[in-house]
Parts: C-alpha cells; sequence; structure tokens
C-alpha cells in the first residue's frame, strides 16, 4: 500500500508522489454545485472573449424598467455595458455595435430584451466623461 497514516491503515491505494511522471498534469477537485453565472457575468465574459484587451462594465438596468415592454419578474432583461477596447480604433460606432451584438447574440437568444452600449476606443475613453 501506498502513503502513510490513518489512509494507509484503511486501504489507501494512491499513487506515491511522482508516480505519473515529472510531467504529469495534477487534477484538483472543482465543486460542481456552483450556481451558474448570471446574465450580467455571462456578457462579460461573451465581451471579453470576442474582445480579449477589453475593459468592461455590466449594469443590470431590469429594475428601473418594471412594467416595460420586454421586462420579466425576475430581472436580467435590461442591461448597460461600457467597454474599452483597442479593437474598436478606426471603427465606426455602426461597427463596434454590429461587433458588440454579435459576441452577445446567444443571450438575445435566451431573453435579454434591451442593451444600452458605450463602444470606446482606449484614446476615446481618457476623453470621454464616465
Amino acid at each position: 500500500m501506498y502513503g502513510s497514516g490513518s489512509g494507509a491503515a484503511q486501504g489507501d491505494r494512491r499513487r506515491p508522489p511522482g508516480a505519473f511522471g515529472a510531467g504529469a498534469a495534477r487534477c484538483y477537485n472543482v465543486p460542481m454545485d456552483l450556481p451558474p453565472p448570471d446574465r450580467a457575468e455571462r456578457i462579460r465574459r461573451a465581451l471579453l472573449a470576442a474582445f480579449p484587451a477589453a475593459a468592461v462594465e455590466v449594469v443590470d438596468d431590469s429594475h428601473r424598467h418594471a412594467g416595460h415592454a420586454g421586462a420579466r419578474p425576475g430581472g436580467e432583461t435590461h442591461y448597460s455595458v461600457r467597454v474599452v477596447s483597442p479593437a474598436f480604433a478606426g471603427l465606426n460606432r455602426v461597427s463596434r455595435s454590429r461587433a458588440a451584438h454579435a459576441a452577445l447574440e446567444a443571450e438575445f437568444g435566451a431573453g435579454m430584451h434591451a442593451l444600452s452600449l458605450r463602444l470606446l476606443a482606449p484614446d476615446e475613453a481618457d476623453a470621454a466623461p464616465r
């Protein structure tokens, strides 16, 4: 039997350190009962995947639209997003918006109703008020 201490006394069959070789990958236990990310976090992740060097801010404005078209009792329907990315340099507003909407297509298909976008290149963000 490998190991020492109480585990070995109970028939512990773990491999000794280095048994898989020097370059072997390590495994870690990750809890599988974590809640899925909320829509704001999914939006943030999708935008960072599309614009890796971006600074992304996402605000859920759903509470401000309660009772309006597209609003749902649970919220997660209306968002304000600010993205500062070098990818927007040289692009006009329409091209920037199309790129952001393409990155968030799945969220629109899953019930997101409204999105307010502020898409800036870094030099514009330095000059623009928040």
